[in-house]
């Protein structure tokens, strides 16, 4: 039996943060993109990778490390304004490539709303929360300045990692804001790692290089707080210790920071996936045991750092629509800042430039009667430029992105003809295998849909319909050959990950098939192939067998198996993997995808790899 105790409250707070994953070699940086207006920073690689990210503070820096990619160049450098002073790439070592995303100080992040989630294996987006403005912090000491990024720099010493001889010992668990705070001395734990049971209503944070003093050994606390009811600790075996936390919310996403005098957990507000964070850079503070209050802010408002003026005001040199209609694109004479408005009751968007003007003969676009836009106008306003972009009807503005420092486009979404409910006549089974009475169950995952087109590509192509089309097909290939086919989605609705993974559980799958198509920058049509992803050792040798019946008939470039860490993979338990049919941004993959001969192809392909699987070892 084991013993219980009380955990007293307290109230700490932490203030650093590190996400990390396991990384796979990529390639070079091949595009990336700073939406200032969004606060998202979009990267994209020629192979796979896995991004670690970390918070520094004063000033505020958001460092992404991508291991395996070279960048290719000297280090790049692009100012923001507002809040971001500037985003800068760097070589840090021969393997990895820095990303640094600087605030202007006195600007701040709560580490709980950093969003780091891959698109495609090599498409990565980083959403930062609005940053918050601390006055006090903008007057603080300038720091020391950071090291060139293009050169490894040794660790600090109070970053130095501790005697590797050393164990972590516990020595209690506090109660933090919104998580808990458990305190270690001597050694630093390692390989931290957080799991969800399968009813979600566990949590176990398990750590290497960890010892449980006997006084707390196989104790049960009680806690009725912060989302957890009460929390086993035990030691596992020598050096490898295990909190489990029983759950009162089993929706309630979890993240653990590790730093050198314990370890941080939190609830997170990310949805699907949950992030496991590991090593933090800067040491975190210890939760006193009489904890300080907050100091109050103050009752005046404080205005934000005033950006200097410029030297020169921006001109407006051209405005014209692409070539392909899909964007209009504003050239000015340097590199410049912009905000966006959007009119209420309206469609309309107002692109407003500071410190600006319209250059003396700046010719207007040329709009014809099928252009996407009714009307551009363009107007001086108390020293800025002002844009304001009217669609035509059924025309939906998009972002609004910078091409390069002195070039502006706003994606322009023409209205989507929806495609006739398909009337093919039923798949020719052709040589397939034949499974009847065999009592086995697949579940076809169609990626996206609903509000989610997934990736969209080369004349608006959405991903959604491509792999909605093709799962229709092969579940109904399967199914003829004497196979119980579950699908996650059967028509253009909204799946998140979690459902995705337990439609399959409860379904008692023996494979879970998930169907995608890739997509990379539309500048990069030349980026073609299909690639197959898995989580597991058996995810892979199923991953082969279709793979092999997919390459082949596809007539696209082979991009390989390869391993990932995608959620509804990683977190099924049955043999599971994902199939990328090709890139919606691909000149060679696009016509293909687009055509329905091809894809019903390709479902014959998948079913055929499903069912050689299937009869191979079942």
């Amino acid at each position: 039996m084991k013993s219980r105790w009380i955990l007293p409250s307290l109230v700490g707070a932490f203030g650093s943060l590190l996400i990390s994953t396991n990384t796979a070699l990529a390639g070079t940086l091949q595009d990336w993109q700073f939406d200032a207006n969004q606060n998202r920073l979009t990267l994209v690689t020629d192979e796979a990778v896995q991004p670690r990210a970390q918070l520094i503070a004063n000033p505020t820096r958001l460092v992404i490390d991508l291991p395996g990619v070279q960048l290719g160049r000297s280090t790049l450098r692009r100012s923001v304004g507002g809040a971001v002073r500037e985003v800068r790439f760097g070589q840090f070592d021969a393997q990895t490539t820095r990303v640094v995303i600087e605030l202007n100080p006195g600007y701040v992040l709560n580490p709980e709303e950093i969003l780091i989630r891959g698109q495609t294996p090599s498409q990565w987006t980083v959403q930062l929360p609005t940053p918050d403005y601390d006055p006090d912090l903008a007057q603080a000491p300038t720091p020391a300045p950071e090291p060139d990024p293009t050169t490894p720099q040794p660790a600090p010493p109070e970053q130095a990692p501790p005697e590797s001889s050393g164990l972590a010992e516990i020595v209690d668990v506090q109660e933090i804001a919104n998580g808990f705070f458990i305190r270690t001395r001597g050694g630093m734990p390692e390989d931290v790692d957080l799991d969800r049971n399968r009813d979600r209503d566990e949590l176990e944070l398990d750590m290497e290089n960890t010892r449980v003093p006997e006084r707390l050994d196989e104790q049960t606390v009680e806690v009725g707080r912060n989302g957890v009811e009460e929390i086993e600790i035990e030691q596992r075996r020598r050096d490898r210790a295990r909190f489990t936390f029983e759950l009162e919310d089993e929706d309630t996403n979890w993240i653990a920071s590790v730093a050198p005098n314990g370890i941080t957990l939190v609830q997170s507000r990310l949805r699907g996936d949950r992030v496991v964070m590991s090593r933090d850079p800067l040491p975190m503070p210890p939760v006193s045991q009489n904890p300080t209050p907050p100091a109050q802010p103050p009752t005046t408002p404080s205005q934000p750092p005033v950006q200097p003026p410029r030297d020169e005001r921006t001109q407006i040199q051209s405005i014209a629509l692409s070539p392909d209609g899909d964007r209009l694109l504003i050239r000015t004479s340097q590199p410049f800042e912009y905000r966006t408005e959007r009119d209420r009751g309206s469609d309309n968007i107002n692109i407003i430039i500071p410190s600006a003007e319209l250059a003396q003969q700046i010719p207007n676009p040329d709009l014809s009667s099928n252009s996407p836009l009714r009307r551009v106008r363009l107007r001086q306003e108390n020293g800025s430029v002002v844009i304001q972009v009217e669609p035509s009807s059924g025309v939906r503005v998009g972002e609004v992105n910078e091409v390069t420092r002195q070039v502006l486009a706003v994606e322009l979404q023409r209205p989507r003809t929806p495609a006739p409910a398909p009337t093919r006549p039923a798949p020719n089974v052709g040589d397939l295998p034949n499974l009847n009475n065999s009592r086995l169950t697949v579940t076809i995952d169609p990626g996206h849909g609903g509000r989610d087109p997934g990736a969209v590509g080369i004349g608006g192509m959405e991903e959604e319909d491509i792999v909605l089309d093709v799962s229709l097909q092969v579940a109904q290939l399967l199914e003829q050959q004497g196979v119980q086919v579950v699908m996650t989605r059967q028509s253009d609705t909204e799946v998140d990950l979690e459902p995705r993974v337990q439609i399959a559980e409860r379904a008692n799958a023996n494979i879970f098939v998930s169907i995608h198509a890739n997509a990379l920058s539309m500048s990069r049509p030349d980026v073609n192939g299909i690639e197959t992803f898995y989580a597991s050792a058996e995810g892979a040798r199923l991953g082969r067998v279709i793979h092999d019946n997919m390459v082949p008939v596809s007539g696209m470039r082979d991009r390989g198996l390869k391993s990932a860490r995608f959620y509804v993979i990683r977190n099924t338990s049955m043999p599971a993997v994902l199939l990328e049919l090709g890139f919606v941004t691909g000149a060679e993959d696009a016509p293909r995808l687009a055509d329905p001969q091809w894809r019903s192809q390709m479902s014959a392909a998948i079913a055929r790899g499903i069912l050689q699987y299937l009869q191979q070892n079942y």
